[in-house]
């Protein structure tokens, strides 16, 4: 589709629809958990979309579409993550990522959008409850006031991001996903690294497992409250010995602090994060051991959760975009014998397929030294940008043996983008077994099949 008919459809359809009732936003960031639930930003435009009678238009129906796709065909990533894309007006698109979260964590999410225009993009939070990714389970929104969302993970699932523009726009995005911890590390001064026994070593020969986390210091070091909240107890047990249960006020969760030499509140007192509260100890079970505070977490009706990921170190700052993003948007091909494509940004991640060299790709995305890729069959994966090359040289030149078409794509049922003559003598810019990529004489690219060809 040619831009003046995408704006063409944008002036007599979109627009006086804007125009009249305006684009509605939604209050804030928030998960949506209840039954009878508000509708997001997404769903509201969605919405908006049908009553312009935009569904019933090619595009219209194609980002309805893309956005259903980006909750089944994401690409698996690991945190922290940073990646360049663009986005075209004239191919509605949804990008989304998977990633594996944790019951404690906190997942930051801040897009940046460059156009010549202004953007609304809706940024939403799925969880996939079985490795299908059936049925996913939307659980935050942004607000599209805003470019970034902040979600505390409630459940240990493969949880999916998508990233959506409205209709009839286009510029280049850039996505940026980190985590960081719910709670406030409970010794000043240490961290997740100090942790010295975790989540579910045996305990007692293996009659118990340990439900916590050991986090050694020298006896009599502060002990602070992790959040807000009331102290719901603080009293003496056989394996805690001198202990302090805090009542989280953001969650329905309690802290529970173990092994202490003293405790400093007493029951219903209020405390704010950085409120000491008791002084590391060995009392209990841990009379024999260094001193050390046993923290855990327990959650309303469901016991005992592991507490790491509440207190993990935040991540680091994602690796920049180093992949050269003049090709962004372009098709490009493959400069080695074989390139790996993967499911990831990692040289680790899942193998996809492997291409050959002169393999055509489109580049739709960038992730530290790596393309996102989209082949001519519709497969999206990454390639290291160290196997690609652009397709300023051509590979040869080849005269056609009859008169024929210029293919939008590698199928002899795409639409054409020009007819050509018999004789006409094309540079193949690229190739697979099929297909030619070609460029005419006017700088016109596409396909024309290889049968096509004559020495």
């Amino acid at each position: 589709m040619t831009i003046p008919l995408y704006k063409s459809l944008f002036k007599r359809y979109l627009l006086p629809f804007v125009l009249a009732v305006g684009i509605m936003a939604c209050g804030g960031v928030q998960p949506l958990r209840e039954v009878f639930k508000k509708q997001t930003p997404y769903e509201k435009y969605e919405q908006s979309l049908k009553t312009a009678k935009l569904e019933n238009t090619a595009l219209g129906r194609e980002w309805m579409a893309a956005g259903q796709r980006a909750l089944r065909d994401s690409l698996t990533i690991t945190l922290p993550f940073k990646e360049t894309g663009y986005f075209a007006a004239d191919k509605p698109a949804a990008i989304s990522y998977r990633l594996s979260a944790k019951r404690g964590q906190r997942l930051v999410i801040g897009t940046e959008i460059k156009s010549t225009q202004p953007v609304q993009v809706f940024i939403d939070v799925f969880e996939l409850n079985n490795a299908s990714g059936r049925n996913p389970r939307h659980v935050a929104t942004a607000d599209t006031n805003t470019a970034s969302l902040s979600y505390e993970v409630e459940e240990d699932q493969i949880h999916l991001i998508r990233l959506q523009p409205e209709l009839l726009t286009s510029g280049n995005y850039t996505i940026s996903i980190t985590r960081e911890p719910t709670l406030a590390f409970p010794i000043p001064g240490k961290n997740s690294k100090q942790i010295g026994s975790v989540w579910g070593v045996p305990r007692d020969g293996g009659a118990r497992r340990h439900e916590g986390v050991d986090i050694f210091a020298r006896k009599g070091t502060p002990v602070i409250a992790s959040t807000n909240g009331y102290i719901r107890a603080a009293n003496e047990n056989n394996l805690g010995g001198k202990v302090v249960w805090l009542s989280d006020e953001n969650r329905n969760q309690v802290l529970y602090y173990a092994h202490l030499d003293s405790q400093l509140v007493r029951g219903g007192e209020r405390v704010e994060i950085g409120d000491t509260i008791g002084l590391v100890g060995n009392t209990g079970n841990a009379r024999t051991t260094a001193p050390h505070l046993h923290f855990g977490i327990y959650r309303s009706g469901r016991g005992a959760f592991d507490p790491f990921p509440a207190l993990q170190l935040a991540s680091e700052d994602p690796q920049p975009v180093i992949a050269d993003m003049k090709r962004l948007a372009t098709w490009a091909r493959v400069g080695a014998k074989k390139a790996s494509v993967r499911i990831a940004p990692d040289a680790k991640a899942t193998l996809l397929l492997e291409l050959d060299r002169n393999t055509p790709v489109y580049i739709t995305g960038g992730a530290a030294n790596w393309y996102k890729v989209k082949l001519p069959n519709e497969i999206t994966g990454y390639v290291s940008s160290t196997l690609i090359e652009n397709l300023e040289k051509p590979l040869r030149t080849q005269r056609l043996q009859a008169p024929g078409l210029l293919l939008e794509q590698p199928d002899s049922l795409a639409p054409f983008v020009t007819a050509l003559e018999a004789g006409d003598a094309l540079p193949v810019l690229a190739e697979n077994d099929e297909f030619l990529f070609v460029q005419t004489l006017n700088g016109e690219q596409g396909w024309i099949p290889k049968s096509a060809e004559i020495e």
